[in-house]
């Protein structure tokens, strides 16, 4: 009796195996683990900006509201949302002495805030006119 060789017919499954799905979740985790940090960072950085403007409002407002400043100078300090601000001022030496000339104080703005790790602050130096005395007024 002759034994008839039959040749065994391979079934390939399709799919994937394990091996292949855990590569791929590996690959997904780091993929949104970095589109995390990324927005998450942009966040931060929007708070930061408009805190910046905010500040920049405030001291634009503040400067803004003074056209000259007397003799003595201005020195005032404040708080205003979340924002505790400092103006300090003195006279600024041209070094141009004439009559004519307008003196001048250099005026410093420091403007203070809570960041998100870490305090922030804005300062900001600039020259605004010494008003003329009024008649009979002492100009120091």
């Amino acid at each position: 009796m002759k034994t008839r060789c039959t040749p065994q017919v391979q079934r390939h499954q399709g799919g994937f195996s394990l091996l292949e799905v855990l590569v791929a979740f590996a690959i997904m985790a780091m993929s949104l683990g970095l589109i995390y940090r990324v927005v998450g960072g942009s966040a931060r950085n929007v708070s930061h900006v408009a805190q910046s403007q905010q500040a920049a409002w405030l001291a634009e407002s503040l400067l803004a509201s003074r056209s000259n400043l007397p003799a003595e100078g201005w020195n005032e300090d404040g708080e205003m949302a979340g924002f505790k601000w400092q103006i300090r001022s003195g006279r600024y030496d041209s070094g141009i002495n004439s009559a004519q000339v307008i003196p001048l104080q250099q005026v410093r703005l420091s403007i203070q805030w809570a960041g998100g790790t870490r305090p922030e602050q804005l300062d900001i130096v600039t020259l605004l006119p010494q008003r003329k005395p009024k008649p009979g007024e002492v100009s120091r």
